[in-house]
């Protein structure tokens, strides 16, 4: 197979290099006092580190992320040298899901980390703007999303029903997306921690159901699988 590289490639291989500068960056110029490392629910600083710590983790996701970006955009090509345009849309779709995801959690690790905004009062209310837009974004592409083991709604039934694995996979992107423009929204003007509580419920309330969609579209599918 010959290697093409895809503008989502490039976009990919462009966050990890832009991600890995940060972590540089964070390491060599970084604060040299404690750093905001983790938020609980109610999007205040429960956990402490150091600009070494913080930098590692950006770095790694940084890996990550273009490991499994990689990976997709691979499998893409492959599907669409086979003659399955169907099946590497779907993946190039998860591609896009990994890159956005990645580069969302990196500047809002560092915006609340390094920019402070963690540490002042609205620092939940913005947060919760943050989630909604990034479960927004994914909820847009996730019903796109063919079938692949790294992102999506991955439950047993749906691997074995492709109808499953659509319509689960639709369902939670509709949640997700209508959920974090509803979010954002909400974010300007709901109590907090409260709002930010509720927005966690609603994520999980939502994964939930999009898991019983694909028990539940699995077990009439007349084309399904059997375990």
């Amino acid at each position: 197979m010959t290697l093409k590289l895809t503008p989502l490639d490039k976009l990919t291989g462009l966050a990890f290099a832009a991600q890995m500068i940060l972590a540089g960056n964070t390491a060599i110029n970084g604060p040299t006092g404690d750093i905001p490392m983790h938020f609980n629910r109610s999007g205040q600083v429960d956990g402490w580190g150091d600009r070494t710590e913080l930098a590692l983790l950006i770095g790694g996701m940084a890996i990550l992320g273009l490991v499994l970006g990689g990976a997709l955009g691979l499998a893409a090509a492959r599907a669409e040298e086979d003659g399955d345009a169907a099946r590497s849309r779907g993946l190039k779709a998860g591609q896009a899901v990994l890159l956005i995801a990645f580069v969302v959690i990196a500047l809002t690790m560092t915006a609340f980390s390094l920019g402070g905004v963690g540490e002042r009062a609205d620092g939940p209310g913005t947060m919760m703007a943050a989630l909604g837009l990034l479960f927004a974004a994914l909820g847009a592409l996730l019903g796109r999303v063919g079938p692949n083991p790294w992102v999506g709604v991955k439950t047993p039934w749906a691997y074995k029903s492709r109808t499953a694995w659509d319509r689960s996979n639709r369902l939670a992107g509709r949640l997700w997306f209508f959920g974090g423009i509803g979010a954002v929204i909400l974010a300007t003007f709901m109590p907090q921690p409260l709002g930010l509580q509720a927005f966690f419920a609603f994520v999980i309330v939502s994964a939930v159901l999009a898991v019983f969609e694909s028990w539940r579209v699995w077990r009439t599918d007349p084309d399904r699988q059997p375990f």
